[in-house]
């Protein structure tokens, strides 16, 4: 099975170019497996590049959790982290993946020593975890922790 990068992902979602839409689809019609890293860089250029809003972000990623053709890393993760970023998109897509990641092996601190050392400037609860939104680069990043992490 093949391996996609993040080029091949966004051409088969925005189809802005027919011919490497094109090849991006034979590409991948026999099958191809996407990283989780793979997946992460598609959103942020889908985000940052082509302006997708949340909504239409995370029907874009269960598109690819749903493709004939596509096997993703780690299925299950993906799916629990679009289930955090619908509800909460200003967490990004992105963080809610770590998060995942991260407790599914078995830890949320390495998610955490991720977390700029600036002061909070909001903090919400809901279903066992905290959004905290930092201010970093200057502009607010929220970040999620695992309330059983302490």
């Amino acid at each position: 099975m093949r391996a996609v990068d993040t080029n091949v992902l966004v051409r088969l979602v925005t189809r802005d170019d027919p011919g490497q839409a094109l090849q991006a689809d034979t590409f991948v019609e026999k099958g191809a497996w996407v990283s989780v890293l793979a997946l992460a860089e598609a959103t942020w250029v889908l985000e940052s590049v082509y302006a997708l809003d949340a909504s239409y972000l995370a029907a874009t990623i269960e598109m690819l959790l749903n493709h004939k053709d596509l096997t993703l890393q780690d299925p299950d993760v993906v799916e629990a982290a679009l289930e955090l970023f619908r509800p909460r998109p200003a967490l990004g897509f992105s963080d809610c993946l770590m998060l995942h990641i991260a407790r599914k092996a078995g830890t949320c601190h390495s998610a955490r020593s991720t977390v700029p050392l600036e002061r909070s400037r909001e903090r919400r609860s809901f279903r066992g975890f905290t959004s905290i939104l930092f201010t970093l680069w200057g502009r607010p990043s929220p970040f999620v922790v695992c309330h059983s992490c302490g």
